[in-house]
C-alpha cells in the first residue's frame, strides 16, 4: 500500500507530485490529502493503468469502491480530493476532463460538542493539580494545569500550545506568539491579568529566574516539548473525575472541545453585554487563528443559552413582535 513520503509509481505520478508541491507552496500542509492522492496512485499502479484515455469515470468509481468508507465525511473527503487533483490537471492540460463523477454522500448527523461551562473547566485545572509527580516527569501537575488554562482561557489549539517557547511569554504587552500554525501562519495573542498571574507563576515555579528563552514552555525534561497526543491522553483519564453531565445527542468530551467552548463563551459574553457579535465576528476569528470568520462559525455551536440572548435582543429591537 502506498503511503505519503513512499515513491509514486503511477502515470499520473508526476502531476500528483506537482499538484501536492503546489499546495504546500501555498501552505497548506495537506497531509491526508496527500495520503488520498498516494492510493489513487497506489490504485492506478496496481490496475496497470497505462494510457489517459482510460481515466473515466466507471475507473474512478472503482477507485473509490476500493476504498470502502463507512462514514458519509470520509468518503466525502476523498471524492473532494481526487476531484479537486483532477480540475488542477485539466487547467494544466494533463487530461482533457475531469473523471470524477461521483456526488457526495448525503452526511445524516453532525457532530455535537460538549461545551465546558467555567465550572467543568475549574473541575478539570483542580483534577490536573492533583495529579502525583513522576521520575520522568517533574512538575507534572503543574504543567498540565497551565495548558488545560490555555486551552480553555485562550481558544488556543493543542498543538499551538506544545509549539510554546519560554520567550514567546511577553509580560510587559500581555501578549502570547503563537508561531507556525495552520497555513504556517504566526499570530500575537493577548492574555489577561488573571492569565498573566499564572504563566508568571508558572514559570517561576518551572524554571525559575534563568529560563532560557528558547526552551519549551511545556516539558517535563530537556528532550523537548511535551507531546500533543500526550496531553489529550492526559485529558482523557481526568473526565471520569469530573462527572460531566453529558446531554443525549451530544458526544463524549474532547480536548479539543475546550477550544469550542471558549469561541461559543465569548459569543455569549458579547450577547450578554449588548455588543453585536456580527461586528465582532472578525476579530474573534482573528484571535483564533482563521483565515476566514466561515472557519469560525463551525466552533459557534448554537446552545440553549445564546438561544435565550438571541431572542432577548429580538424583543428589545422589535417589541411585540414573535408572540402568537
Amino acid at each position: 500500500m502506498s503511503r505519503p513520503g513512499a515513491p509514486l509509481r503511477s502515470l499520473l505520478a508526476g502531476p500528483i507530485g506537482a499538484f501536492l508541491q503546489y499546495k504546500t507552496a501555498l501552505g497548506c500542509k495537506y497531509r491526508t490529502e496527500a495520503a488520498a492522492l498516494h492510493l489513487l496512485d497506489a490504485y492506478l499502479a496496481d490496475q496497470r493503468v497505462v494510457a489517459l484515455d482510460q481515466l473515466d469515470s466507471r475507473l474512478m468509481e472503482a477507485f473509490l469502491a476500493s476504498r470502502p468508507r463507512e462514514r458519509a465525511r470520509s468518503y466525502n473527503h476523498l471524492v473532494g480530493v481526487t476531484r479537486r487533483f483532477f480540475d488542477w490537471a485539466v487547467t494544466q492540460g494533463v487530461v482533457e476532463r475531469n473523471p470524477v463523477n461521483a456526488r457526495p454522500r448525503r452526511v445524516t448527523g453532525q457532530r455535537i460538542p460538549y461545551l465546558f461551562s467555567l465550572a467543568d473547566a475549574q473541575r478539570l485545572l483542580e483534577a490536573a493539580c492533583s495529579m502525583r509527580t513522576r521520575p520522568k516527569a517533574p512538575h507534572r501537575a503543574l504543567v498540565y494545569e497551565t495548558v488545560f488554562a490555555l486551552l480553555y482561557g485562550l481558544g488556543l489549539r493543542v498543538g499551538e500550545v506544545t509549539r510554546l517557547l519560554v520567550g514567546d511569554v511577553d509580560f510587559e504587552r500581555a501578549m502570547l506568539t503563537v508561531r507556525d500554525t495552520k497555513f504556517y501562519k504566526s499570530r500575537l495573542v493577548p492574555f489577561g491579568p488573571r492569565m498573566g498571574e499564572r504563566l508568571a507563576r508558572y514559570l517561576d515555579r518551572r524554571f525559575g529566574p534563568q529560563a532560557d528563552p528558547e526552551a519549551p514552555l511545556f516539558s517535563f525534561t530537556r528532550r523537548g516539548a511535551v507531546h500533543e497526543g500526550t496531553i489529550s491522553l492526559t485529558f482523557h483519564s481526568l473526565l471520569p473525575q469530573l462527572e460531566l453531565d453529558v446531554p443525549a445527542g451530544v458526544c463524549a468530551p474532547r480536548l479539543h472541545d475546550l477550544r469550542h467552548a471558549f469561541a461559543v463563551g465569548t459569543l455569549l459574553r458579547w450577547y450578554r453585554s449588548g455588543v453585536d457579535p456580527n461586528t465582532r465576528l472578525i476579530r474573534l476569528s482573528t484571535f483564533l487563528g482563521h483565515a476566514d470568520p466561515a472557519s469560525t462559525a463551525v466552533y459557534l455551536t448554537i446552545t440553549e443559552e445564546l438561544l435565550r440572548e438571541a431572542d432577548r435582543r429580538f424583543r428589545v429591537f422589535a417589541p411585540g413582535r414573535g408572540r402568537s
